[in-house]
C-alpha cells in the first residue's frame, strides 16, 4: 500500500472509510427520512423537497416497470441536461433495479444508435429538446419505450434568474406510440415492486472510448459508485448542510458524483444549472448561499473573467474545486485573489468512478492531480520493465480501490489489457504518464492513451476518425489535438482527399459536414489537407509523429 502522502492526510479524517452497506438508491431514501421538508433541488429558483424527490423517483420506477417492462439488470439510457428530470430518471431507473445509462445530449442520432445497440437498451427517459435525435430510433425499433418530459414542468417560482431557452419552452409532448409523458408517467402513481439490487448489482454504465474508437460502457456497481459518492465532501470538508452548485454535467463521472450522487449522499441542496452561464452562477451562489463548487478549469475562467463579478456576494462558497485538466498557476491566483480560497485539484477516470486522487484540503500543490484518497492505493510503474518507480521517476500511473470499475461491457479483451498484476494485487492501468514526488503528491506529465481533453470533454481520436471516414470525399484522416488556450486542446484533422475531390471540397465544407453528426465537442475545429500521411512499413499512421509536430509547431507560434 503507498503511505507516503500519510503525513499530508487531511487533519480528522480516517484513512479508510465503512464500506457500503445498500446501493445508491438508499442515499436519497435515507435523506428524504431524516430531512424530509429540506431542499433537495434548487432549480433556477423552484425548489423540491427530498420527500417529494423522492416520490417522483419512485412512481416513475413504477411506470419504468409497471408500463415500460424494465426488468432488474436492464439498461435504461438517461438523455437530458443537468436538471431535475435527470436526478429523478436516475434514482427512478436504480429503484427499478435498472442500471442508468447516462449519455451526452450533445449527441446526434447516429451516436445515440452506436450506444443504443452496444448497451442493449430498450428503454429511454429524456427531456423534450433532444425527442429529433431520438425519433428516428424509436421509428426503427432501436427503442421501444420513452418517457418525455419538459424542463419546464418543474419551474414553478417566479425568477429573475437567466436561463436557457429550452428550460422555459412550454411542454411539447411527442405524439409517438413509443412515447409517454413525463408528468403523466408520474402521476400514474404505479408503486414499484421490491427493491433488489444489491451492492455488486451494476448500477450505471457511464461510456468511454479508446483506441479503436467502440464505445466501451464501464461497468459500475451499487459499491463503486458508494465508494466516491461517500467519498466527496467527507474529503474536502463541509458544512453540516452543504449547498453544491451543480454545473458541471451530470452524464460525466466527475458531475454525477460531486454534484448530485455525493450530495445527496450528505443530504445537501442541489443548486442545478442546465447549462453554464456565469453570471446565472455568480447570481445563485449569492442567492442560494452555495457552500461547495467543483468546476473545470475553462468554466472558472470564464466566472473570473466576469466584468460584473465584483457585484454578486460570494463569501458563502467554503470549497473550491475540480480537476480534468491542471489549473493554470496564474487562474488559480486570480480565483484565490476573487474568491478567497484555494483550487483544491483531483485526478480520476472513468473508469474510477471520478476521484482516485485528491489534493489534501489544507495542503494542496498547483498543477497536482493530488494523493490517493481514502482505501485507494496507487502505484508508478515503468513502461518498459514494469518495476515500480521511485520519487520524481516518470511511469504509468496504476490504481486499485473500492472504486474501480468491474470491466468493460461485452468486451472481455478489453477488459483484460485495462488490468496487470503487481505486487500480489489487480491494479488498473490508467494509461497516464506521471511520477510522485518526495511527499507522496502524484503529477501528470503525459497520457499513455491517445486522446484529446477538450474543454473537459474527453474526444477519442479514433472515434472521430472513424466518423469522418463516411464523408464520401475523404480518403485518409488522422485526427490529433492542437493546443487552445481556452479550451485546453481543440480537435484537428488531417485528410487526405480522394482523388476526385482536390481543388472541389473545402475545409469548413468537411467541419459543417461533421456537425450534423457528430457532438458538437468531437467536430474538428481545424480541418488540414496534406497529400499524404506518415505511415509506419505495416501501413499504421503515425499519429504520435503528427501530434508531436502539431505541438512543436505550436510551441514556436
Amino acid at each position: 500500500m503507498f503511505t507516503r502522502h500519510y503525513a499530508h492526510w487531511p487533519p480528522g479524517r480516517p484513512k479508510s472509510l465503512p464500506a457500503a452497506t445498500a446501493g445508491v438508491y438508499a442515499n436519497l431514501a435515507h435523506a428524504a427520512a431524516r430531512f424530509p421538508d429540506r431542499v433537495a433541488i434548487d432549480y433556477y429558483g423552484s425548489t423540491l423537497s427530498y420527500l417529494e424527490l423522492r416520490r417522483q423517483a419512485d412512481a416513475l420506477a413504477g411506470f419504468l416497470q409497471g408500463r415500460c417492462g424494465v426488468a432488474r439488470g436492464d439498461r435504461v439510457i438517461l438523455l437530458t441536461q443537468n436538471s431535475p428530470h435527470f436526478v429523478i430518471g436516475y434514482y427512478a431507473i436504480l429503484r427499478a433495479d435498472a442500471v442508468a445509462v447516462p449519455l451526452n445530449p450533445m449527441y446526434r442520432s447516429e451516436e445515440l444508435r452506436t450506444y443504443a445497440e452496444d448497451c442493449g437498451a430498450n428503454a429511454i427517459v429524456a427531456t423534450q429538446e433532444l425527442w429529433d435525435r431520438i425519433e428516428p430510433l424509436a421509428r426503427a425499433g432501436v427503442l421501444a419505450q420513452a418517457v418525455i418530459g419538459a424542463y419546464s414542468d418543474h419551474l414553478h417560482a417566479p425568477t429573475g434568474l437567466p436561463m436557457p431557452d429550452f428550460v422555459h419552452a412550454p411542454r411539447r409532448t411527442p405524439a409517438h406510440p413509443a412515447v409517454a409523458d413525463w408528468r403523466d408517467a408520474v402521476a400514474a402513481g404505479l408503486a414499484p415492486a421490491e427493491h433488489r439490487a444489491g451492492l455488486e448489482d451494476l448500477a450505471v454504465m457511464p461510456y468511454t472510448s479508446g483506441t479503436t474508437g467502440r464505445p466501451k460502457g464501464c461497468m459500475h456497481t451499487h459499491a463503486t459508485v458508494q465508494a466516491t459518492a461517500a467519498a466527496y465532501l467527507r474529503w474536502r470538508g463541509a458544512p453540516e448542510h452543504s449547498v453544491v452548485l451543480a454545473a458541471l454535467p451530470f452524464f460525466h463521472v466527475t458531475g454525477m458524483q460531486t454534484g448530485m450522487n455525493g450530495p445527496i449522499h450528505a443530504a445537501a441542496t442541489l443548486v442545478i444549472l442546465s447549462r453554464w452561464d456565469r453570471d446565472c452562477a455568480a447570481m445563485q451562489i449569492e442567492r442560494a448561499k452555495v457552500t461547495n463548487w467543483t468546476a473545470i478549469t475553462t468554466m472558472l475562467v470564464d466566472f473570473v473573467s466576469n466584468p460584473e463579478l465584483a457585484k454578486h456576494d460570494l463569501s458563502s462558497l467554503q470549497v473550491l474545486g475540480g480537476g480534468g485538466a491542471a489549473m493554470p498557476e496564474a487562474v488559480a491566483k486570480r480565483l484565490e485573489e476573487t474568491i478567497g480560497l484555494p483550487y483544491v485539484e483531483g485526478y480520476g477516470l472513468t473508469e474510477t468512478m471520478a476521484p482516485s486522487h485528491m489534493n489534501p484540503p489544507q495542503r494542496p500543490k498547483p498543477q497536482c492531480g493530488g494523493v490517493p484518497i481514502f482505501d485507494t492505493d496507487a502505484r508508478v510503474l515503468d513502461l518498459d520493465t514494469g518495476r515500480e518507480c521511485g520519487p520524481g521517476e516518470v511511469g504509468e500511473i496504476v490504481v486499485r480501490g473500492p472504486q474501480v470499475f468491474k470491466g468493460y461491457w461485452n468486451q472481455p479483451e478489453e477488459t483484460a489489457r485495462a488490468f496487470l498484476e503487481h505486487d500480489g494485487h489487480r491494479f488498473l492501468r490508467t494509461g497516464d504518464l506521471g511520477y510522485y514526488d518526495e511527499e507522496g503528491y502524484f503529477f501528470i506529465t503525459d497520457r499513455l492513451k491517445r486522446m484529446i481533453n477538450a474543454a473537459g470533454f474527453k474526444v477519442w481520436p479514433a472515434e472521430v476518425e472513424a466518423m469522418l471516414y463516411a464523408h464520401p470525399d475523404v480518403q485518409e484522416a488522422c485526427v490529433i489535438g492542437t493546443p487552445d488556450a481556452y479550451r485546453g486542446e481543440s480537435v484537428k484533422a488531417l485528410i487526405v482527399l480522394k482523388q476526385q475531390a482536390r481543388g472541389r471540397t473545402k475545409p469548413e465544407e468537411i467541419v459543417d459536414w461533421a456537425r450534423g453528426r457528430m457532438a458538437a465537442f468531437k467536430v474538428p475545429r481545424t480541418v488540414e489537407f496534406v497529400e499524404e500521411l506518415p505511415k509506419t512499413a505495416t501501413g499504421k499512421i503515425l499519429w504520435r509523429s503528427l501530434q508531436d509536430e502539431e505541438n512543436r509547431k505550436r510551441g514556436a507560434a
